[in-house]
């Protein structure tokens, strides 16, 4: 249980993150962000969490607040709450931080944040992914991984039902 205790120190506020990260980016570290409703976790999501930790020296996971997952997925979703799904994000030793956000796209937390690199998965291009512009313009990247095929929420919650 101590374990799980101390990551919670990993779910920050974005005033502790900002802090956080200039503590990194003394020290010449590079940030990769990537971000997403991880309403069951299932292997793609690994996979893709796992893409984005190789790409900088810290991760920072942008999670979808409760209400802007039932915006987004509808009002039966999220299946977990903010809590509970931030402190599984929490818990995956290649994530360094967790910040939760209310709005439909990270666009705002990025702006903000400006991480050295974004990624996401291919079912995005550079075009629609939010804040992609604003990191590029700052001398960042932006990495769009491969979807692994086979794993959806949607279709988990969908046999669960049957």
């Amino acid at each position: 249980m101590r374990f799980i205790e101390g990551m919670e120190k990993k779910i920050m506020t974005v005033p502790q993150l900002k802090a956080m990260m200039s503590a990194w980016r003394i020290t010449g570290k590079t940030i990769s962000f990537t971000n997403g409703c991880f309403d069951i976790l299932h292997p793609g999501h690994l996979f893709s969490i796992g893409q984005a930790a190789k790409e900088a020296d810290y991760l920072i996971v942008g999670l979808n607040s409760d209400d802007s997952v039932k915006r987004l997925k509808g009002p039966d979703r999220p299946i977990n709450n903010t809590e509970s799904r931030a402190m599984i994000i929490a818990n995956l030793a290649m994530v360094d931080a967790v910040v939760v956000f209310e709005e439909d796209t990270p666009y705002e937390l990025i702006t903000e944040l400006l991480p050295d690199v974004i990624v996401k998965g291919g079912d995005y291009t550079i075009e629609t992914i939010v804040g992609a512009k604003e990191v590029i313009a700052g001398g960042g990247k932006v990495i769009i991984n491969p979807i692994v095929e086979g794993f959806s929420t949607t279709n988990i919650i969908e046999k669960i039902k049957k």
